[in-house]
């Protein structure tokens, strides 16, 4: 069925306007004022905005991780996306030593299949620079999709990778047109000072912060750059939690090295005086870096406005606080990494951005869609309001305000990170590809509904767009 959405304003990462939408399989066919279509569904925005759906590029959903899995999975996961006007994720398919790539993307399908309430794609752990693995790479770009490579520097003896695989990784990913994504911090430096603190009696959460400083994060980063440089490569430097690495990425952009940062709404709001709280709650705020003194959140702010840093993803890997966070009790590196951050994500952005006047409104969406789609080769299907474009589109009252808390939240977890924080501005209901996931606030989704997305070479599109109606 056709779709009208009327008297919104069009919000894109160029133009704000008033202006009418008709929807027709899934695809935007007609924008213009006053627009009228018989037999079509009427939506009225009258007095809120419609932005494209927004698309999260870092997300960890059915994930093992330190003896247990995530509590969301494709299906909770998705939803609480699509509550917190996401559309489109990019989920990490994790790979192991001495494994095909096709059995580990096969192993992300069957998580995948027939859970996704909206739609999605991959990216592909690189986690060793074997002869087969390089083999399949291309494979891996061309057949199915999956345009972005990710390298972990850290995580010793488990996910960690070394140098020449990253270097390798580079080099394959500049011939066929891949985006290499690292997690940069010096992961043999934290495996140090972790052993250290631990042989000291030195357990509590606190720990997780102390033994991965900014400057582990900072060196990591400034080799990754360097490395990629050096390659002449395209690298995307994931979950920047601190002025030191944001200020690497700067300083490697202006000596034209392709790379692009990206931060997540924790370290943009909050700190790390959140690790010390008491009773062991400061375990709901271990993730991977860690929250950082409070006064990097200028520099990231910053950051975003001044286009240094590009894009803001989640980092979603959800963990309950009581029979997961818990099994770290007496050893603060047992502590599975990772929050629920999936849904509150835009909110955040929006309340904190720009109705704080940090960012403008076409900055939140180039932040929050436009710049990820075009990095990860979703444009302009994705991550725009266009004619020919994906019906993904958001309905946002601007001006209600509202408390983030578990008992409102959609995630499948026992506890909210941002619990208790006062926002301005929430969803009111979501599209994807023309049909309604979120309507009126309410769920009217269904498990499956979304489709896996093979994505376009980096800085590639995912299909010409038409001419204007």
């Amino acid at each position: 069925m056709k779709k009208l959405i009327k008297n919104g304003v069009i919000v894109t990462a160029t133009d704000t306007y008033k202006a009418d939408i008709l929807i027709e399989d899934e695809t935007i066919m007609q924008i213009g004022e006053n627009l009228q279509e018989i037999g079509a569904e009427v939506v009225d925005a009258k007095g809120h905005y419609v932005f494209p759906g927004a698309i999260d590029p870092h997300t960890h959903l059915d994930m093992p991780f330190g003896g247990t899995v995530t509590k969301d999975d494709f299906e909770t996961g998705t939803k609480a996306a699509a509550f917190g006007g996401t559309t489109t994720i990019v989920d990490f398919c994790l790979t192991t030593k001495g494994k095909s790539l096709s059995s580990a993307v096969e192993t992300w399908h069957q998580k995948s299949k027939n859970k996704a309430v909206i739609d999605y794609g991959f990216h592909l752990q690189i986690v060793e620079s074997s002869d087969a693995v390089l083999a399949e790479i291309p494979k891996m770009v061309e057949e199915e999709g999956i345009t972005s490579l990710k390298v972990f520097m850290a995580y010793k003896n488990q996910f960690q990778a070394d140098d020449e695989t990253l270097y390798k990784t580079l080099l394959a990913a500049k011939e066929l047109g891949a985006l290499v994504m690292v997690h940069a911090e010096n992961g043999d430096v934290i495996d140090y000072l972790v052993k250290d603190a631990l042989a000291k009696g030195n357990t509590d959460p606190i720990y997780h912060a102390l033994t991965r400083p900014p400057e582990a994060e900072a060196e990591a980063t400034g080799r990754a750059a360097t490395l990629t440089g050096l390659a002449g490569s395209q690298l995307y430097v994931v979950h920047v939690s601190c002025a030191d690495a944001a200020k690497k990425i700067a300083e490697a952009r202006s000596q034209g090295i392709d790379i692009w940062g990206e931060t997540c709404p924790q370290y943009l709001v909050l700190d790390q005086t959140y690790l010390e709280k008491p009773d062991f709650e400061g375990a709901k705020y271990v993730w991977s870096p860690p929250l950082r003194e409070k006064w990097n959140q200028d520099h990231l702010w910053n950051a975003l406005k001044t286009g240094q840093l590009q894009t803001l993803g989640s980092d979603q890997c959800s963990f309950d606080f009581v029979g997961q966070k818990d099994l770290g009790k007496g050893d603060f590196s047992k502590i599975p990494n990772g929050g629920p951050l999936i849904e509150d994500r835009v909110s955040i952005l929006f309340s904190e951005g720009v109705k704080k006047g940090r960012i403008s409104l076409n900055q939140f969406v180039e932040i929050t869609s436009t710049r990820a789609a075009k990095l990860f080769g979703l444009y302009p299907k994705k991550g725009t309001i266009a004619v020919g474009a994906d019906a993904d589109l958001v309905i946002y009252d601007g001006n209600v305000e509202r408390t983030l808390s578990a008992k409102t939240h959609h995630m499948a977890v026992d506890y909210n990170p941002f619990e208790g924080m006062k926002i301005t501005g929430e969803p009111i209901s979501v599209l994807s590809r023309g049909n309604f996931i979120i309507k009126d606030k309410q769920f009217v989704g269904e498990a499956g509904q979304g489709n896996f997305i093979k994505r376009a070479k980096y800085g590639e599109t995912l299909e010409k767009r038409p001419t204007m109606i």
